[in-house]
């Protein structure tokens, strides 16, 4: 048997923990579909895993690779439907997504049709067509500029070829990144679809140097794209191949200390931890001068990091390889971030007129007193706001912005012309926070921001979701009264705390109960305007399956699911509606058993393991809860190898697991390490004293990252338990670690020295520990800490490393290498 428990909530994100434990059964070479199901009545008395060589190891290993990389990132994901206009033809839609072509190894465009009549309830197969012709999408030899590879390793990307790209409906305009370059493509819009051959996409030309990321097409005017190109926002024109800087942030010097400014870039906490990948945002609307020319504008964001600690990464395997230098926010460091708006004119030809760069009235510090991050941005859909998403450094607090673009003025404060720009401002014209959250745990950032268009000037009605008012993730029909608070704007003005706060007129409740609407991670909702219904994605019939449902926003009722039991969901939703199920074979069994409240145990049968469905979960971020009805991504196949080769692998999810509620979860706050591994122990005492198969004196735990960490806690604090642990990239001490995902669960040291010192690492025994030596996200500081104090206590360990990895193992051979590793110890010492 092979039972499969894993990781812990949202901080979890960064956990691989697994308890692997001697079962009794007898171990099998061969991995095939007659394999023999061996069960519980039947299984040897004798506690039995056979030992192999190191050769032996990695024949079995490199076996199991090999059929996992049949299937790897199979699944098709981002989905974006488009209705065909033309009443021709048998089709309604064309389907597009990224995915992976038979026989290939890289991501690529791909679309299918939808067919204009389609039975209710009917299962359709769709075939996949090809967009691009014979393109190579990933770099030459799969080597990435440093930009790239740090942005991979950021979202968690495993797949190669084309992992993102940003489409125009109106105008059928495709655009993505690629072999270090920026290409585009059209299909359907007002040129209508391709018919036929795959077409061959253009590259975007560039003067300037450097790699060109995060590229973006205006909405209200396609013939324009934005990117980011060392650490500045550009524009260009792909119909007249004009281009233009918009920012002056980065000085181009090679002395990281001297150049600490990024303008349109999301820093190192926010893609780590608050999942947001960009620092800027097109504004919807375009408006048409009586000339034909056009006003574009893009909200920015601009950060100063130069009081955040310079971090150098290098490697002594990589000599031609200068060392890594960047800047790493531990905790206790400080940046200042600002909120900009570049506002560009053009003529009736396209031609860029005037460019500059505005500011708000006052400091976005004097503003917004308290804020430490910018969470999410965006504008209203008709470009009237552009609105933010904002933290304290706590990340207890939560308010929701709207910032008129009028508030943004062409000269800073210190300006003599400072005052002529607020002379010239429309009155009333201030920010509005319409929203605000208070909890005492934490505030778990979203995604789901739906504001319907204005009715009226003096309110605005949006969709939201909300864990803090019942501690579970709920949706609500919110209207907000935007009432002016400052009247005149001075250089000495200070606002006071309710200034920008406006009333709520009506807050209504959509969804609700012991359940939780997925809200992160990308997760998102659907609006029917004309339908007055909002679908989204939950667990309301079982935290181990996530379903689609659907609820009346007007005149809230039932909510109802429209998707299967007994399978978790991936969806997308347009008139029709594209879901990716992943779930467990017929014969495999979810056995919900309350050990600790809410911390379920799942037992599958292994050899069915060994035949998993397809799933979009793969590698593209690590997942915050594993004890579910799906499948978990070809890098949890190493599993089923443990298991055929007579180990159990259990993952528990204890207490901090997600989607179990706010309390549940922030059973964590401020004392990180102390509670986790008494559920893995409980976990493990349940499965051990109720099924009779696991050898409770050979126990081993393993994990990464936080797994890592708790792997060593475990070792620490129940040697009785566990035999051996083996801790891949472990956080050591948390002082050293970032400020956003520190500072969310243990507050700064000096407001919780008890919790810092408690969740300290010290020197263990029976230990094997796995680093990449190029880690930018755990730095290798942290084993270079852990194996100092080691060698002072006289105490034995292993230490493997990987000089060309980072946080992620990503080279196939260290892959392999790790596996067997991994093998080879818990052969020899469990």
């Amino acid at each position: 048997f092979c039972l499969s428990f894993k990781q812990m909530q949202l901080h979890y994100a960064k956990c691989n923990i697994y308890i692997f434990a001697a079962v009794r059964m007898t171990a099998v070479d061969d991995i095939s579909d007659s394999t023999e199901v061996v069960e519980m009545d039947d299984v040897p008395s004798q506690f039995f895993v056979e030992k192999h060589s190191w050769d032996g190891l990695r024949d079995i290993i490199h076996g199991s690779r090999k059929y996992s990389g049949m299937i790897i990132n199979k699944a098709p994901h981002d989905f974006q439907f488009v209705q065909k206009h033309d009443e021709s033809g048998p089709h309604s839609h064309r389907l597009y997504y990224l995915g992976m072509p038979y026989g290939s190894r890289e991501n690529s465009l791909l679309y299918s049709e939808i067919p204009k009549k389609i039975r209710k309830e009917a299962l359709l197969v769709l075939s996949w067509k090809q967009m691009l012709d014979h393109f190579q999408a990933t770099p030459h030899h799969g080597v990435y500029s440093r930009e790239e590879e740090l942005l991979r390793e950021r979202k968690r990307l495993g797949v190669f070829g084309i992992t993102s790209y940003d489409y125009h409906t109106q105008s059928g305009l495709f655009l993505f990144q690629a072999s270090n370059s920026l290409f585009y493509c059209r299909d359907g819009g007002h040129n209508g679809f391709i018919q036929g051959a795959p077409m061959k996409p253009v590259e975007i030309k560039t003067q300037c140097s450097g790699i060109r990321m995060d590229p973006k097409i205006s909405p209200g005017d396609p013939s324009f794209i934005a990117f980011i190109n060392n650490n500045d926002l550009w524009v260009t024109n792909i119909e007249t191949g004009e281009e233009r800087r918009l920012t002056f942030c980065h000085k181009g010097l090679n002395n990281v200390k001297e150049d600490p400014k990024s303008a349109g870039v999301a820093t190192f906490v926010i893609q780590e931890e608050f999942d947001r990948f960009t620092g800027y945002w097109w504004s919807p609307a375009a408006p048409e001068d009586a000339d034909g020319g056009r006003t574009l504008q893009l909200l920015y964001e601009e950060v100063d990091e130069s009081e955040v600690e310079i971090i150098h990464v290098s490697s002594p395997a990589l000599e031609e390889r200068k060392a890594d230098v960047y800047r790493y926010p531990r905790t206790g460091n400080h940046k200042h971030t600002l909120l900009k708006l570049a506002e560009i004119q053009t003529d009736q030809h396209g031609k860029i007129i005037s460019a500059q760069n505005k500011e708000l009235v006052l400091p976005f510090t004097t503003l917004f007193p308290g804020v430490e991050y910018i969470a999410r941005a965006g504008w209203t859909r008709d470009g009237k706001f552009a609105w933010a998403v904002l933290l304290d450094r706590s990340q207890q607090k939560l308010q929701l912005v709207l910032l008129p673009p009028a508030l943004f003025i062409a000269a800073s404060v210190d300006d003599p012309q400072w005052e002529e720009h607020v002379e010239a401002m429309p009155e009333g014209v201030q920010p509005f926070i319409v929203y605000e959250e208070l909890t005492d745990i934490w505030i778990n950032v979203h995604d789901i921001f739906y504001p319907f268009i204005q009715t009226t000037n003096d309110k605005i009605t949006f969709l939201w979701v909300n864990e803090s008012q019942t501690g579970f993730c709920h949706l609500y029909r919110i209207t907000s009264l935007l009432q002016p608070g400052c009247q005149q704007w001075t250089r000495e003005y200070s606002p006071a705390d309710d200034d920008f706060k406006c009333p709520i007129e009506e807050e209504v409740t959509l969804t609700s109960g012991e359940w939780e609407v997925l809200a992160r991670h990308g997760s998102k909702i659907w609006v029917n305007e004309e339908t007055k219904l909002v679908y989204f994605q939950g667990t309301k019939d079982t935290p181990l399956e996530h379903h689609l449902y659907v609820v009346s926003y007007e005149s809230p009722g039932e909510t109802v699911r429209l998707t299967k039991p007994g399978f978790s969901h991936s969806c997308s939703v347009s008139q029709v509606c594209v879901c990716v199920c992943y779930g467990l074979s017929p014969k495999m069994k979810i056995l919900p058993s309350f050990i600790h409240p809410f911390a379920l145990l799942a037992r599958c049968v292994w050899e069915t393991l060994f035949r998993p469905v397809y799933s979009k979960t793969a590698l593209k971020t690590e997942i915050v809860q594993l004890v579910n009805n799906s499948y978990k991504g070809v890098k949890y196949l190493r599993l089923n190898t443990l298991a055929s080769l007579g180990y159990a692998v259990v993952v528990i999810d204890g207490r901090g697991s997600c989607q179990r509620g706010l309390k549940f979860e922030g059973a964590l706050k401020n004392k990180m390490g102390q509670v986790e591994i008494e559920d893995q122990v409980e976990g493990l005492q349940y499965v051990a004293e109720n099924y009779k198969f696991i050898d409770m004196s050979r126990v081993a735990i393993h994990g990464w990252s936080y797994g890592g960490f708790l792997s060593l806690m475990g070792l620490i604090h129940r040697p009785n338990i566990f035999k051996v642990a083996i801790a891949g990239a472990p956080v050591t001490v948390w002082m050293a670690y970032d400020t956003g995902y520190t500072e969310r669960y243990m507050d700064v040291p000096e407001n919780n020295q008890h919790g810092h010192e408690a969740g300290s690492v010290a020197p263990p025994n029976r230990l094997l520990i796995l680093h990449g030596f190029l880690d930018e996200n755990v730095h290798f500081f942290h084993t270079n800490f852990l194996v100092s104090q080691l060698i002072r206590a006289g105490k034995p360990y292993q230490l493997q490393i990987y000089p060309n990895e980072r946080h992620s193992i990503r080279c196939p051979e260290s892959g392999e290498h790790y596996e067997i590793m991994l093998l080879y110890f818990l052969q020899q010492h469990l």
